[in-house]
């Protein structure tokens, strides 16, 4: 497995990771043992760069992933966020970044993941309530104690990715991007570059919709929020298809996926692009590691950003409520 460099502070990791969050929620049904058998396998593989966050399940997910590194800790690049706080009676969302609730919820963490430090620690949202400054400032008092080695934030806009920066370095951005979602590419990761910080797309196969699979909002469970996010509406479902038959034309030709040729493309756009698609089956964890050897031709490249340019996705890519906690 290829690996990749991100930031400026030493954290090395596989060239693709692995997301963890459907494993314990929001993608359907869940199957515990058979997501520890993806999460073994994946080390097998080479895919070391495990992403949680405490707010999956929520705290399912880091408990999930503790009976993983049971023995296996020091192979493991582990990454999980905080500030996403969820009321565990109403199911309502907050936002917190305070210098309190910073070391608390680190605290949580490490008790729950069962280890004595975090690689790569996340601001999971920006906290508009607090200055950047304090929750990093808060980051980086965790680094000195050793309990966390690396600093990420997470749907950061460029100005404040540059304060938190001028308080600690920031070694990855995570943020969603894709063939269908190139929000960041205007300011963000130009601003990514310039200050030496790597970039950690998320759902960089567009919520499964990029791999080709999903033909109708029928396939998906009744427990799925995608079918609740706009691009997997009715009235834009049928519009995105049309592009993903692209993807799927392009794959055919190649003999392999479609998915892998959707996280060819991502992984072409540098050496500080590192994916982390999530899946709960084996079949696509070995599916995904395999496009590290897929290499996309500059014509073939072409032919994708001319089809999917920015904006050419039918829908916004969060229902609006949502649409407001990112890129802030």
């Amino acid at each position: 497995m290829e690996k990749r460099k991100l930031g400026t502070e030493g954290l090395g990791v596989s060239a693709i990771g692995l997301g963890c969050m459907g494993m314990s929620e929001f993608y359907g049904e869940t199957n515990d043992n058979e997501s520890l058998n993806v999460l073994h396998r994946s080390l097998e593989l080479g895919v070391n760069f495990w992403d949680t966050s405490d707010m999956y399940g929520p705290f399912k997910n880091e408990e999930l992933i503790a009976k993983a590194l049971k023995g296996k800790r020091s192979q493991i690049v582990l990454a999980t966020k905080f500030g996403i706080v969820r009321d565990l009676q109403t199911g309502a969302r907050s936002i917190n970044g305070s210098p309190e609730y910073v070391k608390e919820a680190c605290e949580a963490s490490l008790k729950r993941l069962q280890t004595d430090y975090i690689d790569l620690y996340y601001q999971h949202r920006v906290d508009v309530n607090t200055p950047i400054e304090d929750t990093i400032g808060a980051m980086a008092d965790l680094v000195k104690e050793g309990k966390v080695k690396y600093i990420g934030m997470s749907e950061a806009a460029p100005n404040t990715i540059r304060r938190a920066h001028s308080v600690h370095p920031i070694s990855a951005l995570q943020t969603e991007y894709s063939l269908w979602t190139r929000d960041a590419e205007p300011e963000i990761i130009p601003a990514l570059r310039e200050l030496g910080i790597g970039f950690v797309p998320y759902s960089p196969l567009g919520r499964g919709f990029l791999t080709g699979k999903i033909n109708s909002a029928d396939d998906l469970s009744e427990g799925d929020f995608r079918r609740n996010t706009p691009r997997f509406q009715k009235e834009n479902f049928d519009k995105n298809m049309k592009l993903v038959s692209r993807v799927k034309l392009m794959a055919q030709e190649r003999e392999v996926t479609a998915g892998q040729i959707a996280l060819a493309w991502v992984l072409s756009k540098g050496n500080d692009f590192v994916p982390i698609p999530g899946t709960k089956r084996i079949k696509y964890i070995e599916e995904n590691a395999a496009s590290v050897k897929v290499k996309l031709s500059d014509d073939e490249i072409k032919k994708l950003d001319e089809v999917f340019h920015h904006g050419s996705a039918a829908g916004l890519r969060y229902p609006e409520a949502a649409m407001k906690t990112i890129n802030l």
